[in-house]
């Protein structure tokens, strides 16, 4: 047996570091997690200073079990769970469990998987540190009680099975208000000038600055340049400089793999853990931009021998967030010499990012020549200007150029970064062509994932591994979706000078297309201003960033965490309480208008099962002649924005979409959802297709296609009754006797079966006593 045990998180982790260390050790992994708060609401006792009672859970008792015979057998246990305070409370809770004595137990941390770095932690052991296991705790414990509390509120008071979280309440606020600053928001129109100069290779563009709302104005502004003089009235060349980015942080990862690789806030983080456990990277979750020296040397190493002395800049970072919960090293290579990695191609590409942004972050800067003409008008006051740019030495821009956020056509202007052709002051310039193009202002963008971290960043709300839980939580409740959304199509108009004559013309675009946005979904709306309303400290920004500082105090050792707790706690418990005795439900309804064919009252809001619109008042028990209509709403469709037109097109349904072999096809939706009726025979509509939208084409291609799936099920059918077929199911053949079905007894052959043989089998099935039901007494 070995001497010692080194315990690690995860399996991947322990299999790379086992290779560095020798055969006086065994390295094994606790799978994360060894044990977690029972779920009951004996949890926490709130009376005994927010004591926890934890548990082992079900799928880790091997685990624990196999661990606790090891460390027995062992002289010396070593933890080296992450160097965060999730790692070091995961440490804690080994140390706790596995019944474990100081003498003989040390704890370790590394922020890169090296045989350099586990033989220096090694021999620079510490003890558990308990004020960051207590900042866990007290994250742990807050967000319990927000939980267990908050949730049993909105149960009744919006919606049974929905669910509260501090942090999570915070970022479903974002996105609502983001909504309705996009719904509020009236575009205006206005006239942007472009003027092309020369032809061919000599060609360049200018911009008018000035834009005009009115179209007389801008075709006053053509008109006057029709035979106008054009010359260039200054010209200004000056150097310029661009710096490389920090190498990255957990945040800055997060957004910059969404936005040139696509990937989700999540699959980044699953995709760095598997770099960092292999070997390929340094910690994951950081907020530091710091470089270590034997980083910065292999570094500089590397650039000198790749791209030679000039592409060196050596840089030191330092982390901006005043908050910074693990001041260590940024997320970098390894190992800088190693360019590429083995792996399948979403771990290469990540690697790829990460390798780039690092290096780039000690390379020399970009240098650029900067030229901006002025053009004067013979006819007019006002100046054209053009932009030129050309790169008089790449520098990091050899390697990696970050992305933006911005995606607005407007935000880059028409010309920047071309090349000018040579010009001189005083020069005549030759129009090819102007044009007056009516654009649009724009709203606030939709968050995304990664837009949404930077925010959360940006207010102090989390911390690097909160993102990535959040944001996931958010959309797995249900309280945000992250979707495509087709644009409208909206006419703009255009006014074109060419040869001394303007030409008007209407054009079409597609706007307000979205991709993989964040949208609020209506019950996401309805909670978020529930807990505006009653519990504002938990979806305040500066109260929840707060309680983040608190945490980094307790860290720290500054702040007992149980005082922390109980000032959150007790004015908290007492809003959850009156909430409770005097808080209106909440449903989120909207009145829409009047009926135009009955008069009655339409409204819309938040149901048991969703959103849905009402026609009429709900009726008493006596009065069931005049019981209100309901209707779903549409997928896209929300009760903010939803008009009585769109409102009244609901109740459209069931509709008749054509005729197939004699009989009619009638589209309906049902409570199992939207289906069509032919012939006596039920088709369900596939998820993807609007009920309202089916066309007679499409009806009969699902009659057809069920048809042939349900021929594919029979095995027999019997002349003596149509109603019993023997069938192929979901596991295996059975009997479909009447509404009755019947399983086939092993070594029967399905296709020898006769009818009476089913007849005898199914009358056999319904006289057995029903397997594995109990009776419960009720309670009392």
């Amino acid at each position: 047996m070995a001497k010692n045990l080194l315990i690690v998180e995860s399996p991947a982790k322990a299999k790379t570091i086992e290779g560095y260390l020798g055969k006086d050790f065994t390295v094994k992994s606790s799978y994360g997690h060894i044990r977690d708060l029972v779920k009951s609401e004996d949890a926490i006792d709130i009376a005994h200073n927010f004591e926890q009672k934890y548990e082992v859970p079900a799928d880790k008792k091997q685990v624990v079990s196999e661990l606790k015979k090891l460390a027995k057998e062992a002289e010396m246990v070593w933890l080296a769970s992450d160097e965060d305070r999730e790692g070091e409370a995961i440490s804690w809770h080994l140390y706790e469990t596995l019944g474990l004595k100081e003498a003989n137990t040390r704890r370790i941390v590394f922020h890169e998987i090296t045989k350099p770095a586990i033989t220096k932690a090694i021999e620079n052991p510490r003890k558990i540190d308990y004020n960051l296991v207590n900042a866990q705790q007290a994250r742990r414990v807050l967000d319990r009680l927000v939980g267990f509390e908050l949730s049993p509120v909105l149960w009744k008071k919006v919606k049974p099975s929905l669910s509260a979280g501090r942090v999570q309440s915070v970022a479903v606020r974002l996105i609502v208000d983001r909504e309705r600053e996009i719904n509020k928001f009236k575009s205006e129109a206005a006239f942007k000038i472009v003027a092309i100069f020369g032809k061919g290779k000599q060609a360049f563009k200018a911009e008018l600055a000035e834009r005009y709302s009115k179209q007389e104005d801008a075709e006053k502004f053509l008109t006057d340049c029709i035979g106008a003089a054009f010359n260039v009235s200054s010209l200004d060349t000056r150097p310029t400089k661009r710096s490389p980015a920090a190498p990255f942080t957990t945040s800055t990862l997060q957004q910059e793999a969404s936005r040139k690789l696509g990937y989700s806030v999540s699959r980044t983080m699953s995709v760095a853990q598997k770099l960092y456990e292999s070997g390929h990277i340094t910690y994951m979750r950081t907020d530091s931009v710091n470089l270590s020296d034997t980083a910065l040397n292999a570094a500089t190493q590397e650039i000198i021998s790749a791209y030679g002395d000039k592409y060196h800049q050596l840089r030191k970072y330092k982390t901006k967030s005043a908050g910074a919960q693990e001041a260590h090293e940024a997320i970098r290579p390894t190992y800088f010499d190693k360019h590429t990695i083995d792996g399948d191609s979403g771990d290469k590409r990540l690697y790829d990012l990460i390798w780039k942004r690092a290096i780039a972050s000690q390379m020399s800067e970009a240098q650029f020549e900067k030229t901006t003409a002025k053009i004067s008008i013979s006819t007019r006051k006002e100046e054209l200007t053009a932009n030129g740019e050309v790169m008089k030495f790449d520098g990091f821009l050899k390697v990696y150029l970050e992305s933006d956020d911005d995606e607005s056509d407007d935000s880059q202007q028409d010309g920047e970064n071309a090349m000018l052709p040579p010009l001189t002051k005083g020069q005549l310039l030759d129009l090819d062509e102007m044009s007056a193009t009516e654009r649009f202002s724009r709203p606030a963008a939709r968050y995304t994932e990664a837009s949404l971290v930077k925010k959360l960043e940006e207010l102090g709300i989390g911390r690097p591994s909160t993102y990535a839980p959040t944001i996931s939580t958010i959309q797995n409740r249900g309280y945000v979706v992250k979707e495509e959304r087709e644009g409208k199509v909206r006419n703009f108009r255009v006014l074109t000078l060419k040869s001394g004559t303007i030409k008007k013309e209407e054009r079409t675009e597609n706007t307000g297309a979205e991709r993989n946005k964040l949208f609020p979904t209506d019950i996401g709306a309805v909670v978020n201003d529930f807990l505006v309303l009653h519990f504002n400290g938990i979806v305040d920004f500066h109260f929840t960033a707060t309680v983040e500082k608190q945490f980094d105090e307790i860290a720290q050792g500054l702040q007992d965490w149980t005082k922390m707790i109980r000032s959150f706690y007790t004015p908290f418990h007492k809003d959850v309480e009156s909430t409770i005795e005097t808080a209106n439900k909440a449903t989120g309804e909207r009145d829409l208008g009047i009926h135009p064919e009955n008069g009655k009252k339409v409204s819309v809001r938040i149901g048991r099962y969703g959103p849905f619109v009402q026609v009429g008042e709900s009726a008493t028990e006596d009065d069931k002649e005049n019981k209100p209509l309901y209707a779903s709403l549409r997928a896209g469709q929300s009760i903010e924005t939803i008009s009585l037109e769109d409102a009244l097109e609901l109740f459209k349904l069931p509709k008749k979409v054509g005729v197939y072999e004699d009989k009619d096809m009638t589209v309906a939706i049902g409570r199992f959802g939207p289906y069509i009726r032919h012939n006596s025979a039920f088709i369900s509509l596939p998820k993807e297709l609007d009920p309202h939208d089916v066309t007679e084409a499409q009806a009969i291609e699902l009659i057809v296609e069920k048809r042939k799936k349900d021929a594919e099920r029979l095995i027999k059918a019997f002349d003596e009754d149509p109603t019993v077929k023997i069938l192929n199911g979901r596991w295996g053949p059975y009997i479909e006797f009447g509404k009755q079905n019947v399983k086939i007894p092993k070594g029967k052959e399905p296709l020898e079966l006769t009818f009476e043989d089913c007849k005898a089998l199914a009358a056999a099935e319904s006289k057995a006593p029903a397997k594995g039901k109990k009776k419960f007494a009720k309670k009392k």
